[in-house]
């Protein structure tokens, strides 16, 4: 049994099956103890009204007169008899109620005591007796000892007993019906909000809602805002995954457009040193784009000096045999012992990004200025990463719209439109920032600026 609403309904019959047959159990004795306590007086009533009618006969016997007040002694099969017998069994009178049957001795009581017994006819008809012990004085100085014994009979009681058990058991199994039936209601309508989890999370699924909804009772919300967390987690972690895909695909693009452009150079002297070194560089874009979906950059930053102006000029010497036909006039300007403390990764997409997206979209010049952020050294990490061109440029409006991943201002243009975005996003794990303007060489220019580690670390 997987439902809870069945465990709670077995649960709940179950408790009610206990209470209901305890509750039962406890109103059958009651009834019965009463109904038994309340012939025993009756009983005792008779039994009083035959003393006060007992009175010696002429052979110095007790006798009883022939009518007695309670006609149900005169009347055969009444279900209620009375004798009167002596101390040594012998039966002196016996109610006409009685006639043909023999009513069974018993425990004669002690003098003057009474004395309530559970007896059977001869036919096995329960009955109920009360027998009386009494010294009477039949004359002056003589007295002689009688026991007064009534009886009725307990079909009738019992019929009673069997009828209100009927109805108790009518009464209760009504009852139970009945709560349980409220029960499966109110269950129904105390399980719809699991009802309406459930159904948000088909529709979180689907891709029809981005996550469940509030208002959700009190024991419901931890649960809600927890399944909220996890879900927006395992969708950061897909889109990162996808990301890393994506620009996995767009680093690979230059090296790639490069050893393009040295195979029809292969007459080049350098050219297997020159091969190998993209090679190398492919396989260091593979392996650092494989390590960020496990290491978010802005969690764990490496803190490794980065020789900039190298990197920059191996960078510059690969775009530049990739636009070859183009032959952009690259002018550099890095501060003298330029450091950048950091993933070298981080530094290369973000330099290879810029330079890629200036060659592609330039006239002739491109221009790239690296200097310390404000109150930073050049050994320290942070820095101001400048690249203006000479091109179209980007107009103000559209700027935000291209740090979009996946847009792209000329859709002619070849290209997978999400160099900007992962710039944008690599700058930000840093504490770091992207600015978009018109360059003075009338083009686009694009700023990064990264803070110190400190600073950095403190976002």
């Amino acid at each position: 049994m997987t439902s809870l609403s069945s465990r709670l309904l077995v649960s709940v019959s179950v408790l009610l099956l206990v209470f209901f047959g305890a509750t039962i159990a406890v109103l059958d004795r009651a009834f019965t103890e009463a109904g038994e306590q309340a012939r025993r007086d009756i009983l005792d009533g008779h039994l009083v009204a035959l003393l006060a009618a007992a009175e010696p006969d002429d052979s110095g016997k007790l006798a009883m007169p022939e009518r007695l007040r309670e006609p149900r002694f005169q009347r055969i099969g009444s279900g209620l008899y009375a004798e009167l017998r002596e101390l040594d069994g012998n039966v002196l009178w016996r109610s006409r109620s009685a006639l043909g049957m023999e009513i069974p001795i018993g425990t004669v009581p002690e003098l003057g005591n009474h004395l309530f017994g559970r007896e059977e006819l001869e036919d096995g008809t329960p009955i109920l007796t009360l027998a009386l012990t009494v010294d009477w004085e039949l004359e002056e100085g003589v007295s002689k000892s009688y026991v007064f014994k009534v009886a009725e009979s307990l079909d009738g009681f019992n019929a009673e007993v069997a009828g209100f058990r009927g109805q108790l058991f009518g009464w209760f199994a009504a009852v139970a019906v009945t709560m349980l039936i409220v029960f499966s209601m109110l269950l129904r309508s105390l399980l719809r909000p699991l009802r309406q989890i459930e159904k948000e999370i088909s529709e979180i699924e689907e891709g029809n809602r981005a996550s469940l909804s509030s208002g959700f009772p009190t024991e419901l919300t931890g649960v809600a805002r927890n399944m909220n967390i996890l879900i927006d987690t395992e969708r950061a972690r897909s889109d990162r995954y996808r990301y890393t895909l994506d620009n996995l695909a767009h680093s690979l693009k230059t090296p790639l457009a490069a050893m393009r452009a040295l195979l029809s150079e292969r007459q080049d002297a350098n050219f297997g040193d020159r091969f190998n070194e993209q090679i190398d560089r492919m396989d260091e874009i593979v392996r650092y784009q494989l390590r960020k979906p496990a290491a978010p950059v802005a969690d764990n930053l490496v803190l490794v000096p980065v020789q900039v102006e190298e990197e920059v000029a191996r960078l510059i010497d690969g775009l530049r045999k990739v636009y070859r036909d183009k032959s952009p006039e690259i002018e550099v300007s890095i501060a003298a012992g330029m450091r950048f403390r950091g993933d070298k990764g981080d530094f290369l997409e973000v330099a290879g990004n810029l330079l890629d997206n200036a060659c592609k979209w330039c006239e002739r010049r491109v221009r790239i200025s690296i200097v310390p952020s404000v109150g930073a050294r050049a050994a320290a990490s942070g820095m101001v990463l400048t690249v203006s061109d000479d091109g179209p440029g980007i107009p103000q409006d559209a700027a935000d719209a291209l740090l979009q991943r996946g847009m792209r201002l000329d859709e002619s243009t070849p290209g997978h439109g999400i160099g900007l975005a992962v710039v944008k996003d690599i700058a930000r794990s840093y504490g770091g920032r992207l600015s978009i303007k018109t360059s003075d060489l009338g083009g686009a220019e694009i700023m990064v600026s990264i803070p110190p580690v400190a600073t950095a670390k403190a976002q």
